[in-house]
């Protein structure tokens, strides 16, 4: 059943999900199955694992509710087989709770208080529609806690109310007439509209859209100001017609039980069915905007990690700022830091020629080949003073974007990194660092504060942590990891380590030393046979005497490769990197069981070019230095600028002054732009055309340069 069930939401062919369920029960990770393992997936890529993962999850927590509610059942003695065919055939949750919605214990009801009554009967009476006297059948029930017929009545429409409520084909009806017909409406709070924090939510005042067609990032908007209290927001549709129509589902004549039903139908509306059901689309609605909120999020930090890598070079980096001066330390080339202080070329102490003569002296004596700036308070100001220094060698200047560093610099990791030393040298490093290599500094920051997404607050926070960490593991073993430089955090995310083997593996390096082949990965603690298999591949070891230890290739594989350089009469050494000599492979002679064509087509080509980084390297840029804030912006300028952010309905983009541009996706092409990433990329750099300027709102309007 679990196959069938993946099968059919993912379309993927039963074969490739069970091996792929089972290599997951044998606690593979993704990762390692989409790279390693082609031959018994299929050739599944990372995106249809996640898949598989994810509706395996679904179904898991779909048989754990059924077991749960059939026992439940039992236990109240009303499990019947027919009740129990339909619970265990359901196969969604909605369903699933409709079920159990009659038998489900709640607080006492108007139902419950009319049946404690004895007014059941007159209720099956009623419904039964078959007596033209109903108002001496209800007399019989006046008594004295039922004073009076119409209250006998009321009671038994309370009854009817409930059973209406809970009938499965009424709800199904209407939840289809919710999911085709509601309207998400919103009207301002009239005592908060003139509030300064609720302008930025004005759009929204009297809003009224098809909620079935509301896009994710204003869905997620609205919510955002009922929560903040500036609007009140509502789902409407007919309710004439919905109530019509479960009417015309229960009343059969024309006697005045019709009009206790139709009455009874009315109530169980109003009261019941439509705030539930209301509620439930707005949430699957939420629900369907926390994902496409999520999937905008993880693309752009899966871009922001796979940013371009200066890479082993020795870096100043810069924390600028004002009355409290520009943070500055030398890092050397694999980081470490070798030097800090602070000097103060901008106001209020404008102790520029000083401050241009240590930073010189500085760049010659730690033999600086880059300078990384931060791009917040003071960034420009501090980029322009740095270019008017004469440096002996050439340096290349840098931006950086701070975002997180501050988070960094306060966390428990950078304590462990520097515990002699505030939290602004820290974040001057991590600065540094960004520059040198992008994935193994934001690795150490919590996804959520890099700030590249939008209502990242607002969404399933459970969701999202695990998109992202997903995002994060996928940049990691898709770049790899030098095990002998790389810190707790980034090792923590290789396919099969985790957090404490990571601990362990850094533990060993200090006691033991760098580590001089994989085999000896072998020997950290507790990292056995099932984590080396996972992890092996993915961790490089630069210099070692087997040159496979420094490449994509797994371990499993060495035998073939040494196989291949035996028949082709090279060594492996002379292999690597050999394209001539790859070329004669005759891969099918390597095939076996275990090993088909496309592992052997990865293996030669990672051996074509080992360890080469996906990444593309580091480009200098430099923003229009006539353009210091908002008020030097004209509409019909042309700019350079630099991609900082990508959501479902544009991007933004720093132009280099605190606010930055929005290139909405109408602007983006003259043709239907169906995703913003087939346009633009993170951290791209582009030029762009200024389109209208509102400085009392700081909003910038921009469009794409076609160059």
């Amino acid at each position: 059943m679990l196959i069938k069930y993946i099968s059919t939401q993912t379309q993927l062919p039963e074969s490739s999900v069970k091996n792929t369920v089972q290599l997951l029960n044998e606690a593979c990770t993704i990762p390692f199955i989409s790279r390693y393992r082609k031959e018994h997936t299929g050739n599944l890529d990372e995106v249809q694992i996640g898949d598989i993962v994810k509706y395996k999850e679904e179904f898991e927590a779909l048989e754990k509710r059924k077991a749960t509610i059939l026992k439940t059942l039992e236990d109240q003695n009303d499990l019947t087989p027919a009740l129990k065919e339909q619970i265990e055939s359901a196969n969604n949750l909605i369903i699933l709770e409709d079920l159990y919605l009659p038998f489900k214990k709640k607080r006492k009801t108007k139902a419950d208080t009319a049946r404690n009554k004895g007014l059941e009967p007159l209720a099956k009476i009623i419904m039964s529609q078959n007596t033209s006297d109903l108002e001496a059948i209800a007399y019989k029930y006046v008594r004295q806690d039922i004073q009076s017929i119409e209250d006998a009545l009321e009671g038994a429409r309370h009854i009817i109310a409930e059973w209406i409520n809970e009938r499965t084909d009424i709800r199904h009806a209407i939840r289809q007439q919710l999911e085709r017909h509601a309207q998400i409406a919103t009207a301002v709070i009239k005592t908060k509209k003139d509030e300064e924090k609720a302008q930025k939510f004005r759009d929204y005042f009297d809003w009224e859209e098809a909620l079935s067609r509301i896009p994710s990032h204003r869905l997620l908007a609205i919510l955002r100001a009922e929560k903040e209290g500036f609007i009140r927001v509502k789902i409407d549709i007919d309710h004439e017609r919905a109530t019509q129509h479960i009417a015309s589902r229960l009343i059969r004549s024309k006697n005045s039980c019709a009009d206790h039903i139709e009455l009874a139908v009315t109530d169980a509306y109003k009261r019941l069915l439509y705030p539930s059901l209301a509620n439930e689309a707005l949430q699957a609605a939420k629900a369907l905007a926390d994902t496409s909120a999520i999937s905008v999020f993880s693309k752009n930090l899966r871009q922001l990690l796979l940013g371009s890598p200066l890479g082993e070079k020795r870096v100043l980096a810069i924390d600028p700022g004002f009355r409290s001066g520009c943070k500055l330390v030398c890092l050397g080339a694999q980081g470490q830091l070798e030097h800090n202080e602070t000097i103060y070329p901008h106001a209020p102490k404008n102790d520029s020629i000083g401050a241009m003569k240590k930073i010189r002296s500085l760049a010659d004596a730690y033999k600086i080949e880059a300078i990384a700036i931060g791009n917040g308070t003071a960034s420009r100001e501090t980029e322009a003073l740095i270019r008017k220094i004469h440096f002996k060698n050439d340096i290349q200047v840098f931006v950086v974007s701070e975002a997180g560093a501050s988070i960094y610099s306060a966390s428990k990791i950078a304590r462990e990194e520097f515990p002699n030393y505030d939290v602004t040298v820290r974040g001057s490093v991590s600065i540094g660092r960004r520059l040198q290599d992008p994935l193994a500094e934001l690795v150490k920051i919590d996804a959520q504060s890099i700030g590249v997404g939008q209502y990242q607050h607002d969404v399933d926070q459970t969701q999202l942590q695990k998109s992202l960490d997903a995002a994060v593991e996928h940049c990691v073993n898709a770049v790899g990891v030098n095990i002998n430089t790389a810190s707790k955090s980034l090792l923590s995310y290789v396919s099969g380590i985790g957090p404490k083997l990571a601990e362990n593996i850094v533990k060993y390096r200090e006691e033991t030393g760098s580590f001089s082949s994989r085999k000896e990965i072998k020997k950290v603690a507790r990292l056995g046979d099932k984590a080396f298999e996972q992890s092996a591949g993915f961790l490089r070891i630069k210099g070692a005497k087997n040159p496979l230890d420094d490449s994509a290739v797994h371990p499993e594989s060495y035998a073939i490769v040494k196989a291949m350089a035996k028949d082709l009469n090279v060594t492996v050494k002379e292999l690597i990197g050999n394209s001539e000599v790859l070329k004669q492979v005759d891969l099918k002679k390597y095939c076996s069981d275990a090993v088909g064509l496309l592992t052997l087509e990865d293996i030669v080509k990672e051996l074509e070019k080992p360890g080469l980084d996906i990444r593309e390297q580091a480009k200098v840029f430099t923003f229009n230095q006539n353009i210091k804030t908002i008020t030097d912006l004209q509409e019909g300028q042309l700019l350079p600028g630099i991609v900082n952010n990508i959501t479902n309905f544009g991007c933004f983009v720093d132009v280099g002054i605190k606010e930055s541009g929005l290139i909405h996706v109408s602007n983006l092409s003259d043709s239907f732009v169906k995703d913003v990433n087939e346009h633009v990329h993170l951290h791209q750099q582009i030029i762009v055309k200024v389109l209208e300027v509102d400085v009392a709102r700081k909003r910038i309007q921009l469009q794409l340069h076609k160059k």
